[in-house]
């Protein structure tokens, strides 16, 4: 009965585990959409963005041989997504919903193309992903230990971010002019700030988040690229933001 009870706490302790590294992709999605969102833009592509970042972050952890190096890259995929993005939300003045869903379908069917294109028909090599990281002290402590300490590096970093976004947001001069501008351009506009400019910020924090997500599930996650990868995860993501205001 005691081997019993053991072995139901283990399994219980590990799918805890398990369910803190897997939000991981989502949170950071979400820290990133945040920005677009309190100033005013409502980015849809984030889904096709997180795609667009887990093929770049899976692309140069195999040429580079460098898994971290991968998961950073997926963030600068992002944000070569989020200049694009922005200027069709911000320059072209094109709907935001409508731009956000064409763009998705759109990325779904490009980085298949270029998948096939770079690695062709054979058997997509397994890239080394990034080995949970044993806090030390901390990772010992019973229960809690195995659940929040011993998890791969960019779980810490995400929430590190998270810790970063708040102070951003609500705590220096750029956040209270992003929040501005989100509320009341106008305002802020007659108040002496780019609305243009910060809107544009907004944008490309939101999808080097969404990027460093994809980038977390290639490296820290599966360790493949694949074409449902994302799995709807930048829409759980949106819905997150918005109804948790």
């Amino acid at each position: 009965m005691s081997a019993l009870a053991n072995l139901d706490t283990a399994f219980f302790i590990s799918w805890l585990a398990a369910a803190i590294r897997l939000a991981g992709p989502v949170l950071l999605a979400a820290l990133g959409e945040i920005y677009a969102e309190r100033s005013g833009v409502l980015n849809i592509g984030i889904e096709g963005t997180i795609l667009m970042g887990a093929l770049t972050s899976y692309m140069t952890a195999v040429a580079s041989g460098s898994t971290a190096l991968g998961f950073i890259a997926g963030g600068v995929g992002g944000l070569i997504v989020g200049c694009v993005l922005a200027a069709l939300y911000l320059r072209a003045h094109a709907s935001q919903i409508v731009v956000g869903i064409v763009f998705n379908i759109f990325a779904a069917g490009l980085a298949t193309w270029i998948y096939a294109l770079v690695m062709g028909t054979a058997s997509s090599p397994t890239i080394p992903m990034l080995e949970p990281w044993h806090i030390p002290l901390l990772s010992s402590l019973p229960f809690i230990g195995p659940i929040f300490f011993q998890q791969p590096l960019p779980l810490y970093l995400t929430l590190i971010l998270a810790i970063v976004a708040h102070y951003g947001l609500f705590h220096t001069r750029f956040g209270l002019s992003l929040r501005a501008v989100g509320e009341n351009p106008r305002a802020a506009h007659a108040a002496g700030l780019n609305v243009l400019k910060i809107r544009t910020w907004g944008v490309l924090f939101s999808c080097v988040g969404a990027g460093l997500a994809g980038g977390y599930l290639v490296t820290a996650q599966i360790g493949l690229f694949r074409d449902n990868i994302v799995s709807g995860q930048g829409f759980i993501a949106l819905a997150i933001v918005i109804f948790g205001r």
